[in-house]
């Protein structure tokens, strides 16, 4: 017992000289917490005043809070901050320099499909005039809406003419969006005054009624014309690809110093590992190497509609006492208790097939509502040992661990989110999790590397979704296909990926951030510079952060105000 408590006092010791927890980090001259704090405000109050899609005045308005926002932060001495300041510091002001490179993106996109909504300035003219209660005058009102209502008709004409056919696909789907967002902009201007000013109704009732009505089939007809998409097939998935040059500068925001095609390739030679250890587990199962029928095997042994939620929760507990059992990382008590459960809605699983987690872990599982094919596949894709392997992610020690210890560890840098550090971590426990055999046979070990291959499927399908070489039918082919989906499930992954408002790096954050964090791992735990528990309670401690600062942070490396990313973790 000496022996053990003096190895636990050496870990402690060398974790708080070579790592974290100096005296002054929270001392206002050494760290920026508080410039961080009024950036937040500052940001919510402008967010919440400037409102207007496509609006040059918003856009101008927040290109001067970023630069001077920047000009703040570079009067700051660098060298008299603390190593958490400056991790803040660099924080920060990838945040702004991110910010102002998204606003020229926007707008250069926003110039590219000009020609497809040249009344846009009318619509945001409109709205800012409203904004700045200038007076209004309900027959001009009446007449600018003529106008645009004709000039919208114009334009259907000339697409149905093929006059306007050059636009892409993505082109005129952005197109059409922006439609939308300004009708929605047009629909609150007449509502401010409708009613309000007898004049203003009495003019602009009927013409505002035919250009929203104009304004709502022009977006339609750009889908369906210029993108080739049927508006009434529920089922079609509809994206945006941003290409190889957005990619890259994501990626750098990430501090991800790869290109996407490295990333493939890195996937790949994951993917390969999974394939492997598959075949393994397929002849262990007596399948020899049909992986797909030992994977079919596994699949067909879900519970009982109405029992699903039992068995979640018996998963939860059984992952609490794993980890506890090893010291692994620190569970509060509070943690333990303050965690919910509810179904999933049948319209939420067309987009999220498997339950989803955090403080409420949402069960998706069929209803009795659905066809009998599609309750099938749902059984199948969510049956135990499946679940069994990701219920940990979802909550302890995932995400419902992290966002606990967020609340409670430098809350502000929440802002800086990132899912290379929120899902990596949550990945990463799978991976750490079948090194110490949390499997308990090869059914198990199935329903894990299920998931490991899907999270290498993920950077493969999206990358090459984004850099235009794969179509969303062709993602959920390879899913199919190459990890062992069903096909509605996989449907619902990949409409989740392109159409479910996650950023463009987000698929590929899951396995990308868990190989850093192993990466880190095999550099400070297993060469014996600090416990494992003490470096996984550290890593929940830093919030969340890109994970190479999180590095540099824990190995004291020298930072200096222009410092990029460089960690190449996964050579």
């Amino acid at each position: 017992m000496i022996a053990n408590r003096s190895c636990r006092f050496l870990s402690l010791f060398l974790l708080s000289s070579l790592l974290l927890f100096d005296q002054t980090v929270f001392a206002q001259s050494q760290n920026l917490e508080p410039m961080i704090r009024a950036y937040q405000a500052d940001y919510e109050s402008l967010r919440f005043k400037y409102a207007i899609p496509m609006s040059k005045s918003q856009s101008d308005r927040f290109i001067d809070f970023y630069q001077r926002k920047l000009k703040e932060l570079a009067d700051v001495n660098f060298d008299e901050l603390s190593i958490d300041g400056k991790v803040d510091y660099l924080l920060l002001k990838n945040k702004l320099q991110h910010e102002l490179d998204q606003l020229e993106i926007d707008r250069k996109k926003d110039q590219q499909i000009g020609d497809l909504i040249p009344f846009a300035d009318t619509i945001v003219g409109l709205s800012e005039a409203k904004e700045n209660g200038d007076d209004i005058e309900g027959r001009k009102s009446a007449e600018t809406l003529e106008q645009l209502s004709g000039e919208i008709d114009e334009l259907t004409s000339w697409i149905n003419e093929g006059t306007l056919s050059t636009a892409d696909a993505t082109n005129a789907i952005r197109a059409s969006r922006r439609v939308y967002q300004l009708q929605r902009s047009l629909g609150d201007w007449y509502r401010f005054y409708n009613g309000y000013d007898p004049m203003f109704t009495w003019w602009c009732k009927a013409p505002y009624k035919k250009s929203n009505e104009v304004l709502g089939q022009y977006a339609a007809l750009l889908k369906r014309k210029l993108a080739k998409v049927d508006v009434s097939d529920k089922s079609k998935i509809v994206g945006e690809p941003i290409g190889n040059e957005a990619l890259i500068k994501a990626l750098k925001f990430e501090h991800i110093p790869y290109s996407p095609a490295e990333l493939i390739e890195i996937a790949n030679r994951e993917f390969e590992w999974c394939e492997k250890e598959m075949l393994k587990a397929s002849q262990e199962l007596g399948f020899k190497d049909d992986w797909r029928a030992a994977q079919d095997s596994v699949k067909r042994k879900f519970v009982k509609p109405g029992q699903q939620p039992k068995l979640i929760r018996d998963m939860a507990i059984e992952a609490v006492e794993f980890i506890e059992k090893r010291d692994l990382v620190t569970v509060p008590r509070l943690c333990k208790e303050t965690w919910r459960m509810r179904m999933m809605s049948p319209e939420r699983q067309r987009v999220s097939p498997y339950f989803l987690g955090g403080d409420t872990i949402l069960v998706s599982y069929p209803t009795d509502d659905m066809e009998h094919s599609d309750k099938l596949m749902s059984l199948r894709g969510n049956n135990p040992h499946f679940s069994r392997a990701v219920v940990h992610h979802e909550l302890i020690p995932g995400h419902h661990l992290q966002g606990f210890m967020q609340d409670r560890h430098r809350s502000y840098r929440r802002m800086f989110g990132t899912p290379f550090w929120m899902e990596g971590w949550a990945l990463y426990w799978e991976m750490r999790l079948w090194d110490l055999d949390f499997a308990r046979s090869a059914e198990d070990r199935v329903g894990m590397l299920f998931w490991r291959k899907h999270r290498c499927a993920r950077i493969i399908f999206s990358l090459s979704y984004h850099l235009n070489k794969m179509t969303p039918e062709e993602c959920i082919d390879f899913l199919v296909e190459r990890v062992g989906h069903e096909r509605n499930n996989a449907t619902g992954e990949v409409r989740r990926s392109v159409q479910g408002g996650y950023g463009p790096l987000y698929q590929a954050a899951y396995m990308l951030g868990g190989l850093q964090i192993r990466a880190m791992y095999k550099e400070l735990v297993e060469t014996g510079k600090v416990a494992e528990k003490d470096f996984h309670d550290a890593i929940l401690q830093q919030n969340s952060i890109p994970i190479e600062l999180i590095r540099a942070r824990f190995t004291k490396q020298k930072l200096t105000p222009d410092f990029e990313t460089s960690w190449r973790f996964a050579d």
